[in-house]
């Protein structure tokens, strides 16, 4: 094989990063046919139920008791960091949990962590959060807000990134959901928004943004308002006009007009 042009390389290198593989393993190839003997299985940690037992589980069952167990939004944390069930973990650099503040009326749910997310370990960062910063701003909001009248508390539905972004699995989401309840209810915000077609899926059970967004309605036992993701509204600007309509609604609804 022929040497391959310095575009061609910086091309094959920015795929691979996109796929999450970040760094080398090792300086040299391993022949795995010449190796005498499979390698042994490392022991297993102190506490640590057996792989068999793992698989035996449910997953769900497993997410739904550790997240109960939670007393608190750092306990919540925790337990998400233990759960071993979700693959997806494997694949991401951080657990993105939340930003912004915790006791803020208005909690912003998300999809699922991009790749400045994952990179960061915060929801919302890159273009996509420079723009929900300036939608909130426009509103006199903000995740930065000292006061928690003006401030936001922002989530995704998952917590790891999904590989090259594809949307979340309706396993990964049934899994990942206790935590999200819990998470709603230590957080205890006044409204959710529900923000592009998953964060709908795993709340309301529906799909369709352009039709759900701007229409109130109700998850977790809380007022929900649907609305665009800031991903969806870069890479269509005249959907900026919807989004604005409801950032109003949710403006109107805080001082108690809505």
């Amino acid at each position: 094989m022929g040497e391959i042009s310095r575009e061609a390389a910086i091309a094959a290198l920015a795929w691979q990063q996109e796929l999450g593989a970040d760094e080398a393993i090792g300086a040299e190839p391993v022949d795995r046919f010449a190796l005498a003997e499979a390698p042994k299985a490392a022991p297993a940690q102190p506490g640590a139920a057996p792989v068999s037992a793992r698989i035996a589980e449910d997953p769900v069952e497993v997410a739904t008791a550790a997240a109960e167990a939670a007393g608190s939004l750092e306990d919540l944390r925790e337990a998400m960091g233990r759960f071993e069930h979700c693959e997806l973990r494997h694949g991401a650099r951080s657990l993105v949990f939340a930003d912004g503040q915790p006791r803020a009326r208005v909690m912003i749910i998300g999809e699922a962590p991009g790749r400045d997310e994952d990179m960061q370990g915060k929801p919302f960062v890159g273009r996509a959060g420079a723009l929900l910063d300036r939608m909130l701003a426009a509103i006199g909001m903000g995740r930065d807000a000292p006061d928690a009248e003006k401030a936001v508390y922002i989530t995704n539905v998952l917590p790891w990134r999904p590989p090259q972004n594809r949307d979340p699995k309706p396993d990964e989401i049934a899994m990942l959901m206790p935590f999200l309840r819990a998470h709603v209810a230590l957080a205890d915000p006044e409204i959710i928004l529900a923000m592009g077609n998953i964060s709908c899926q795993a709340l309301l059970g529906k799909r369709g943004i352009t039709r759900l967004r701007g229409g109130w309605t109700e998850c977790l036992g809380r007022p929900c308002l649907p609305m665009f993701h800031p991903a969806y509204l870069l890479r269509n600007p005249g959907a900026k006009r919807e989004a604005w309509a409801d950032l109003l609604s949710l403006s109107a609804r805080l001082d108690g007009a809505g």
